[in-house]
C-alpha cells in the first residue's frame, strides 16, 4: 500500500503511528488497486449481464451536423484511449456516416479503428449509415442504408454488421425483419417503444415479418446510455424493466447523445461490481457475444419458446410524423429524384453506353440518408439544421436532375422526328417500370392561334390551354395540358400543332368523354363530386362503376383547427383527432373547365391563415386530384384535413415501406408511407358490396382512422400541419414572455389524391398511384432531327399487377467486359462495366407470380413471390451470362439460388448494341454512320424549333 494510500485511525493524532488496514473486500466508492482478482460471493445471482459500451451519438439534434462531426473524432479518440488502458474492453460501434467522417478527417485515427477491429475489441453494428427514423423513409431508402453501410464496412475494414442496431429511432417499421435479414444481419437492438407503451412485454423476443423473415430482438432495459460515473444506477434501473425470466442480460453504458462513450469510472465500477457479486457476474461483452451465448444457453427448443411479435413496435413521439411539413416534403422530393435519375443513369449506361454516375449517385444518396435521421426527418432538431438539411437534400435534387436531364437529352436525340411544319416535338419520359396514363403540364414558346396535342402518328389526344407559369406581357410563352399515355420505364413522342384541331383528326385512344363543370358539381363518367358551397367540401363522391356513394350522408367537417400545446416530439399523445373549428370558406371558384380537366378552386381562412384546394377531375379520370396552397400563421395549433364517410364496420389499412399493415379504427396517431384507406359496407347496400376511400399524400405522414359519431362519420385524417416550438421537451413548460421560433410558419404546397374503390383497396393500385404523384412524367420540347429510335419505346416493364418494380439500377459491382463476350464488342479488353440490377416487391400481402419484362438487356424473367416478398436480381446484358438473384447488399444470397427462376431471352431490337450512339465531333452518331462517313444531322431551317414561334410571335426573333 502506498503512502498516498494510508489513512489515520479515528481519535488519533498526526503524531501517531499509521492505522493498519486489512484486505480489501467491498468497495462501492473509491479506487480500487489494479490486481484485485474477482473473488465472487457464493450469493452472487446466477446470470451475467453482458456490458456493452457504446457512445450514442446524434450527429444532429441539439446542435449542428458540424458540432457532430467534430464530436464523433473525439468520441473515438476517447475509445482507443480507454482500450490502451483496458485491455478487455470492447466498444460496440453503429452509424456508419461517423466513421466515413474520421476517415476523411483523421487518417491516424481511423488506422487505429481499422487495427482494434481486427482484434475483434471495436465490434461494428447496425450496419446502416445513420440511425434514421424507422417508419417515414421509404422501403428503397432503408436497402440503401444498408447498402452503402455494409459496403463501406465491408471495404474499409473486412467485416459486415451481423447485428442490426437502431436504439434511439422512435418506432419501427414491420418489414424491417425482411430488410435486416436481406443485408447479412439476423438480429435487432433498440430501445423504443418502452414497455409502458407497447403491450410486448419480452425483452427478448423474434419479429416476424409479413413474408416470414424473422430477426431476434432485443428491447434495451431502461436506457442506451449512462451517465459518466458509476454503472450501478444504470444496472438497477435495468433490471427493473428487463425480463428477469431471460436469465443473461445486456446492459448498455457510456455517455451518449452528445457523443462521450464510455468513461474511466464506468470501466472501473464495471470491476468492482462484478468483484462484489451485486448483480451478477459483469462481462465486457457486445450485442454479437450475448446473442450467441443466448442460443447457447437456451438451445434450439428454448429459443423456438421466444415470444413473435408480427406488428409493428409503436409508439413512441407521434407528433414526429408531422412536426416540420419541410424536411418531409424535402426528403420524399429527394428520394424520388434519385430513384429516377438512378434509373435513367442505369439505362444510360448499359444501353447507351455512357458513364456511369456511380460516385454522383452515392453523393445524393449519402445526403438523403444522413437527412434521415432519427432528429432531423421527424422535425426534432434545433432551427438551424433544417437549413442544412434543405442543402443536403437540395444538392441530391440537384444531383439528380442532372443525372436525368443528361440521359434524357442524349436519349430525345436519337429519336427520329421528321419535320413537320408548324410543329413542336414534346418527348414525355416515364420513369416508371409500368405504362402511366397522365395530365402534362407543359410551358412552350406560343403560337396566337393556340395548339392541339397530336402523337407521334398524328393522331389527337385530350388537351386544353392553361395559364402559362410565367405573368408578363411577353406572348412569347403558353402553357398547355394534355393527356399522354407513355410505355413503362421509357418515352413517347408528342407534337404541338397550331391551332384548334380538326374536327376529322383521329384519336390517339378513346375519344374524351363528356366532362362537367359548375362551381357545385365535377362529373365524369366514372366520378360524380358535389360539393357543398358552405363548406367548400364534398357533399357527395358517387363511384358511377359501382353505383356506391362514398359520401352522401356523412356528417362532418374536412378542416379541423385545434390548439396544440403538446411539444414537438408530441410526448404522451395518443392521438390529435379532437374536434376543431372549421376554416371558413370565402371563395368557390370554377377555374377551369375544358375537355381534358375541370379545376375548382376553394379558398378558406381561419385566424391570420388561408388555404387553397383546387380540385381537379379528369375527363378519364376514376381519383380526385386536390392541389393544396397553405398559408399557415398559428402558433401551437394543428390543422387536421378530415375525409369522412358514409361506410359502416370499416376497416384501416396503412401503407407501410414496401408493404402495409392493418390497424385499428380508433384515432389513433399513426405514421404511413404515402396512403391510408378505409374499406366497409354502405346503408342500404349488400353487406357483401364492400367499398373503400383512400386519401394518398404527397409530402405527409401523420394519419389517424376515426370510428363514426355523432359529429363525424368514419373517417380518414391526415395531419397537414403542426405548429410547436423547435426542438421543445416536454415537461418543460414555455415562457409566456418568452420568445421562441415556432415550426411550418409560412406557405407550403402539396398534393393529395381522393380515391374511391369497390372491393378492398387491393383493386385500386394505391401504391403505384403514389409513385406517380411523387414522382411525376417530365416532357421536354425536342427539335427535328434524324435517328434510329422510334417515336415510343418501353426499356423494363413489371406488369402493372401484384408485383411492383422499385428498383433499377446499375450494379455497384463493376463486370470486367473484353472483346468477343457477347456484349457487342464495344468495350474494350478488360473495360469495366456494369450489370442491370432490379428489385420488386410484392404489394398486396398474397402470394403472386410475376413477369419482369427487360427489353434494354434482352431477358424476361418469371418467378414467384410470397406474401410482401421483396426479392433482387443482378441481370447482365452478355446473355451468356446468367442471371443472378442477390440479396439487398447486391451480394449472391448466402443459402444459394433460388430454383423458381425461369428466363426468356428477348430480341433486344433498338436496345441493340450495334445500335448504340457514341460521341462524335459534338453530336450523336451511329456507329454505321461513323464508319461510313455519312452524318444525317438536319440543316438548321429543318431543326429549328423557335422558327414557327417567331414568325407567330412578332419581335421574338428580334429579341433573340
Amino acid at each position: 500500500m502506498s503512502a498516498a494510500r494510508r489513512t489515520t485511525a479515528p481519535g488519533s493524532t498526526a503524531g501517531d503511528a499509521p492505522s493498519r488496514r486489512g484486505p480489501l473486500s467491498n468497495a462501492p466508492l473509491g479506487e480500487q488497486p489494479k490486481d484485485l482478482q474477482p473473488e465472487r460471493p457464493l450469493a452472487t445471482p446466477d446470470r451475467t449481464l453482458h456490458m456493452v459500451g457504446n457512445a450514442h451519438l446524434d450527429p444532429v439534434w441539439l446542435w449542428p451536423w458540424q458540432e457532430g462531426y467534430q464530436e464523433a473524432r473525439a468520441t473515438f479518440w476517447s475509445v482507443i484511449h480507454r482500450m490502451e488502458e483496458y485491455p478487455d474492453f470492447i466498444f460496440t460501434c453503429d452509424q456508419i456516416v461517423l466513421l466515413s467522417w474520421v476517415e476523411e478527417s483523421d487518417p491516424k485515427l481511423f488506422a487505429k479503428i481499422q487495427e482494434r477491429v481486427r482484434e475483434g475489441r471495436w465490434q461494428m453494428v447496425g450496419g446502416w449509415w445513420v440511425e434514421p427514423d424507422c417508419n417515414m423513409p421509404s422501403g428503397e431508402s432503408f436497402v440503401r442504408q444498408g447498402l452503402y453501410g455494409q459496403r463501406y464496412l465491408a471495404e474499409k475494414f473486412g467485416v459486415t454488421a451481423d447485428v442490426g442496431m437502431n436504439v434511439d429511432p422512435f418506432g419501427h417499421n414491420v418489414m424491417l425483419p425482411q430488410i435486416l435479414r436481406g443485408q447479412g444481419m439476423d438480429s435487432y437492438v433498440f430501445l423504443r417503444p418502452g414497455p409502458h407503451e407497447s403491450e410486448l412485454d419480452a425483452t427478448a423476443f423474434w419479429w416476424e415479418s409479413p413474408d416470414g423473415s424473422r430477426v431476434l430482438g432485443y428491447r434495451i432495459p431502461y436506457e442506451y446510455g449512462s451517465p459518466p460515473g458509476q454503472v450501478d444506477g444504470q444496472t438497477d434501473k435495468s433490471l427493473g424493466q428487463a425480463d428477469r425470466g431471460l436469465g443473461d442480460l445486456m446492459v448498455f453504458y457510456g455517455v451518449g447523445n452528445h457523443g462521450g462513450g464510455p468513461t474511466r469510472a464506468n470501466i472501473e465500477s464495471i470491476y468492482r461490481y462484478d468483484r462484489m457479486g451485486s448483480f451478477g457476474r459483469l462481462s465486457m461483452s457486445s450485442p454479437r457475444r450475448y446473442f450467441d451465448a443466448l442460443a447457447a444457453a437456451k438451445g434450439p427448443e428454448g429459443m423456438a419458446e421466444l415470444p413473435v411479435w408480427r406488428e409493428d413496435l409503436q409508439h413512441h413521439a407521434a407528433g414526429c410524423y408531422s412536426a416540420h411539413s419541410g424536411i418531409k416534403a424535402w426528403q420524399r422530393r429527394a428520394q424520388a429524384k434519385v430513384l429516377s435519375a438512378e434509373r435513367w443513369a442505369a439505362l444510360g449506361a448499359l444501353w447507351q453506353g455512357m458513364d456511369h454516375p456511380r460516385d454522383e449517385l452515392a453523393r445524393a444518396w449519402k445526403e438523403v440518408l444522413f437527412n434521415q435521421f432519427h432528429d432531423v426527418l421527424p422535425g426534432s432538431a434545433i432551427e438551424p439544421a433544417y437549413d442544412d438539411a434543405r442543402d443536403q437534400l437540395g444538392e441530391a435534387i440537384s444531383i439528380s436532375q442532372r443525372i436525368i436531364t443528361r440521359v434524357q437529352n442524349v436519349l430525345a436525340g436519337q429519336l427520329e422526328i421528321p419535320q413537320d411544319e408548324g410543329t413542336q416535338p414534346v418527348v414525355v419520359f416515364n420513369p416508371h417500370p409500368w405504362p402511366v396514363t397522365t395530365q402534362v403540364e407543359l410551358q412552350y414558346g406560343a403560337q396566337q392561334g393556340g395548339v392541339h396535342v397530336v402523337d407521334g402518328d398524328g393522331r389527337q389526344t385530350a388537351s386544353q390551354r392553361i395559364q402559362p407559369v410565367a405573368t408578363t406581357n411577353d406572348k412569347g410563352r403558353a402553357a398547355q395540358a394534355f393527356q399522354a399515355e407513355v410505355p413503362a420505364l421509357g418515352y413517347r413522342l408528342y407534337r404541338l400543332r397550331g391551332g384548334a384541331a380538326p374536327e376529322d383528326l383521329a384519336w390517339s385512344g378513346e375519344a374524351p368523354g363528356p366532362l362537367h363543370a359548375t362551381t357545385a358539381v365535377l362529373e365524369n363518367d366514372f366520378l360524380r363530386v358535389e360539393v357543398d358551397p358552405r363548406t367548400g367540401w364534398l357533399s357527395s363522391l358517387l363511384d358511377k362503376r359501382s353505383g356506391a356513394d362514398l359520401v352522401a350522408g356523412a356528417p362532418g367537417e374536412h378542416l379541423q383547427v385545434c390548439e396544440d400545446p403538446t411539444d414537438t416530439w408530441g410526448h404522451r399523445v395518443v392521438s390529435y383527432a379532437w374536434p376543431g373549428e372549421p376554416m371558413s370558406t370565402t371563395r368557390v371558384v370554377l377555374r377551369e373547365a375544358g375537355p381534358l380537366r375541370a379545376r375548382l378552386r376553394v379558398e378558406r381562412e381561419w385566424g391570420r391563415s388561408t388555404m387553397v384546394e383546387e380540385l381537379v377531375l379528369g375527363h378519364a379520370s376514376d381519383q380526385l386530384e386536390v392541389r393544396v396552397t397553405l398559408d399557415w400563421r398559428e402558433r401551437s395549433h394543428l390543422l387536421k384535413m378530415r375525409f369522412p364517410t358514409a361506410l359502416e364496420q370499416p376497416t384501416a389499412t396503412y401503407e407501410v415501406p414496401f408493404g402495409s399493415i392493418e390497424r385499428p379504427v380508433d384515432g389513433a396517431e399513426e405514421p404511413a408511407q404515402s396512403w391510408v384507406d378505409l374499406t366497409g359496407t354502405l346503408p342500404g347496400r349488400d353487406a357483401d358490396a364492400t367499398a373503400g376511400l383512400a386519401v394518398v399524400t404527397e409530402t405527409k405522414h401523420g394519419y389517424d382512422v376515426s370510428p363514426a359519431d355523432e359529429r363525424s362519420g368514419a373517417s380518414i385524417g391526415v395531419t397537414a400541419v403542426r405548429s410547436p416550438v423547435y426542438s421543445w421537451h416536454d415537461p418543460r413548460l414555455l415562457d409566456p414572455d418568452g420568445i421562441y421560433a415556432y415550426q411550418d410558419q409560412g406557405i407550403q404546397s402539396f398534393r393529395y389524391l381522393v380515391v374511391p374503390h369497390a372491393g378492398d383497396w387491393r383493386a385500386a393500385g394505391l401504391t403505384r398511384r403514389a409513385a406517380v404523384l411523387e414522382s411525376p412524367v417530365r416532357a421536354m420540347l425536342e427539335s427535328f432531327h434524324a435517328g434510329p429510335l422510334p417515336d415510343a419505346l418501353s426499356c423494363a416493364s413489371d406488369g402493372d399487377g401484384q408485383v411492383m418494380i422499385t428498383a433499377v439500377k446499375a450494379s455497384e459491382d463493376d463486370v470486367d467486359v473484353g472483346l468477343g463476350d457477347g456484349d457487342g464488342g464495344d468495350a474494350g479488353e478488360g473495360q469495366a462495366r456494369q450489370d442491370l440490377v432490379v428489385r420488386a416487391v410484392e404489394t398486396t400481402g398474397r402470394p403472386a407470380r410475376a413477369r419482369l419484362e427487360l427489353p434494354v438487356v434482352g431477358r424476361t424473367l418469371e418467378t414467384d413471390f410470397g406474401p410482401s416478398q421483396i426479392r433482387t436480381f443482378r441481370v447482365p446484358r452478355d446473355v451468356a451470362r446468367p442471371v443472378v438473384e442477390v440479396d439487398l447488399v447486391e451480394w449472391e444470397l448466402a443459402d444459394g439460388p433460388r430454383g423458381d427462376l425461369e428466363i426468356t431471352e428477348l430480341g433486344t431490337g433498338p436496345f441493340e448494341r450495334g445500335a448504340v450512339l457514341a460521341p462524335s465531333k459534338g453530336r450523336w452518331s451511329t456507329r454505321a454512320e461513323q464508319q461510313s462517313g455519312r452524318d444525317q444531322s438536319t440543316d438548321r431551317d429543318a431543326s429549328d424549333t423557335l422558327d414557327q414561334a417567331e414568325r407567330n410571335a412578332p419581335g421574338q426573333r428580334e429579341r433573340r
